[in-house]
């Protein structure tokens, strides 16, 4: 069964937040909120975890895994960004964005794209997730919480606990997030392409 933890949405208590970071260490799939809806997170390179993940969502190998990262110094050391990206991606951080970008040798391979080696990485703004980033000290391996077959995103902490009781470890719930997926631009080309348009303003990429 999936350990249910409650948090302050804007005051994050410390030792829950210890906690959930502790499991994530541990091998932990967390479902936990952010700024454009629930995400399903886990360590960066954890295998089970991914695998965990494509068998909720019913994903195959072509699918960009998010790198949910606490600020724009940690975002750098996983993607590769020119000039012209970096004051595009700058400008619309932290926020409802996820940006496909060329991935750096420290991004496991496994994470990869495999014929683009691209990965997906965000800065959330949200005051929970931050608070967990910052504890756990490495960005989160995350793809947002849409189960098969859901036209929407899982929004609501206790009907996740309900639902995936026994495919996820741990439920991190502070209320109401965002209900939208975040807003995926690809600047794997040089040049802003829209994949999907969600929480995010979309007008500067157009």
């Amino acid at each position: 069964m999936a350990k249910y933890f409650d948090v302050h949405p804007d005051n994050p208590q410390p030792r829950t937040i210890a906690q959930v970071a502790d499991s994530i260490r541990s091998d932990a799939l967390v479902a936990y909120p952010t700024d454009s809806c629930y995400a399903l997170g886990c360590r960066l390179g954890s295998r089970s975890g991914i695998d965990r993940i494509r068998t909720i969502r019913k994903l195959d190998d072509r699918h960009h895994f998010t790198l949910m990262c606490r600020d724009f110094a940690q975002l750098g050391q996983f993607v590769r960004i020119d000039n012209d990206v970096f004051r595009a991606v700058k400008a619309s951080t932290p926020g409802s964005y996820t940006f496909i970008l060329p991935a750096t040798k420290e991004v496991p391979r496994m994470l990869m794209h495999p014929k683009k080696k691209t990965v997906g990485v965000r800065i959330p703004d949200h005051v929970v997730t931050q608070s967990l980033l910052a504890e756990l000290g490495e960005p989160l391996l995350s793809s947002t919480l849409l189960l098969p077959g859901e036209d929407e995103p899982m929004t609501q902490g206790w009907e996740i606990k309900d639902m995936l009781d026994h495919q996820v470890d741990a439920v991190l719930d502070s209320g109401d997030c965002g209900t939208e997926p975040t807003t995926v631009i690809d600047f794997s080309g040089g040049e802003a392409e829209i994949v999907r348009r969600g929480a995010g303003d979309v007008t500067r990429f157009e």
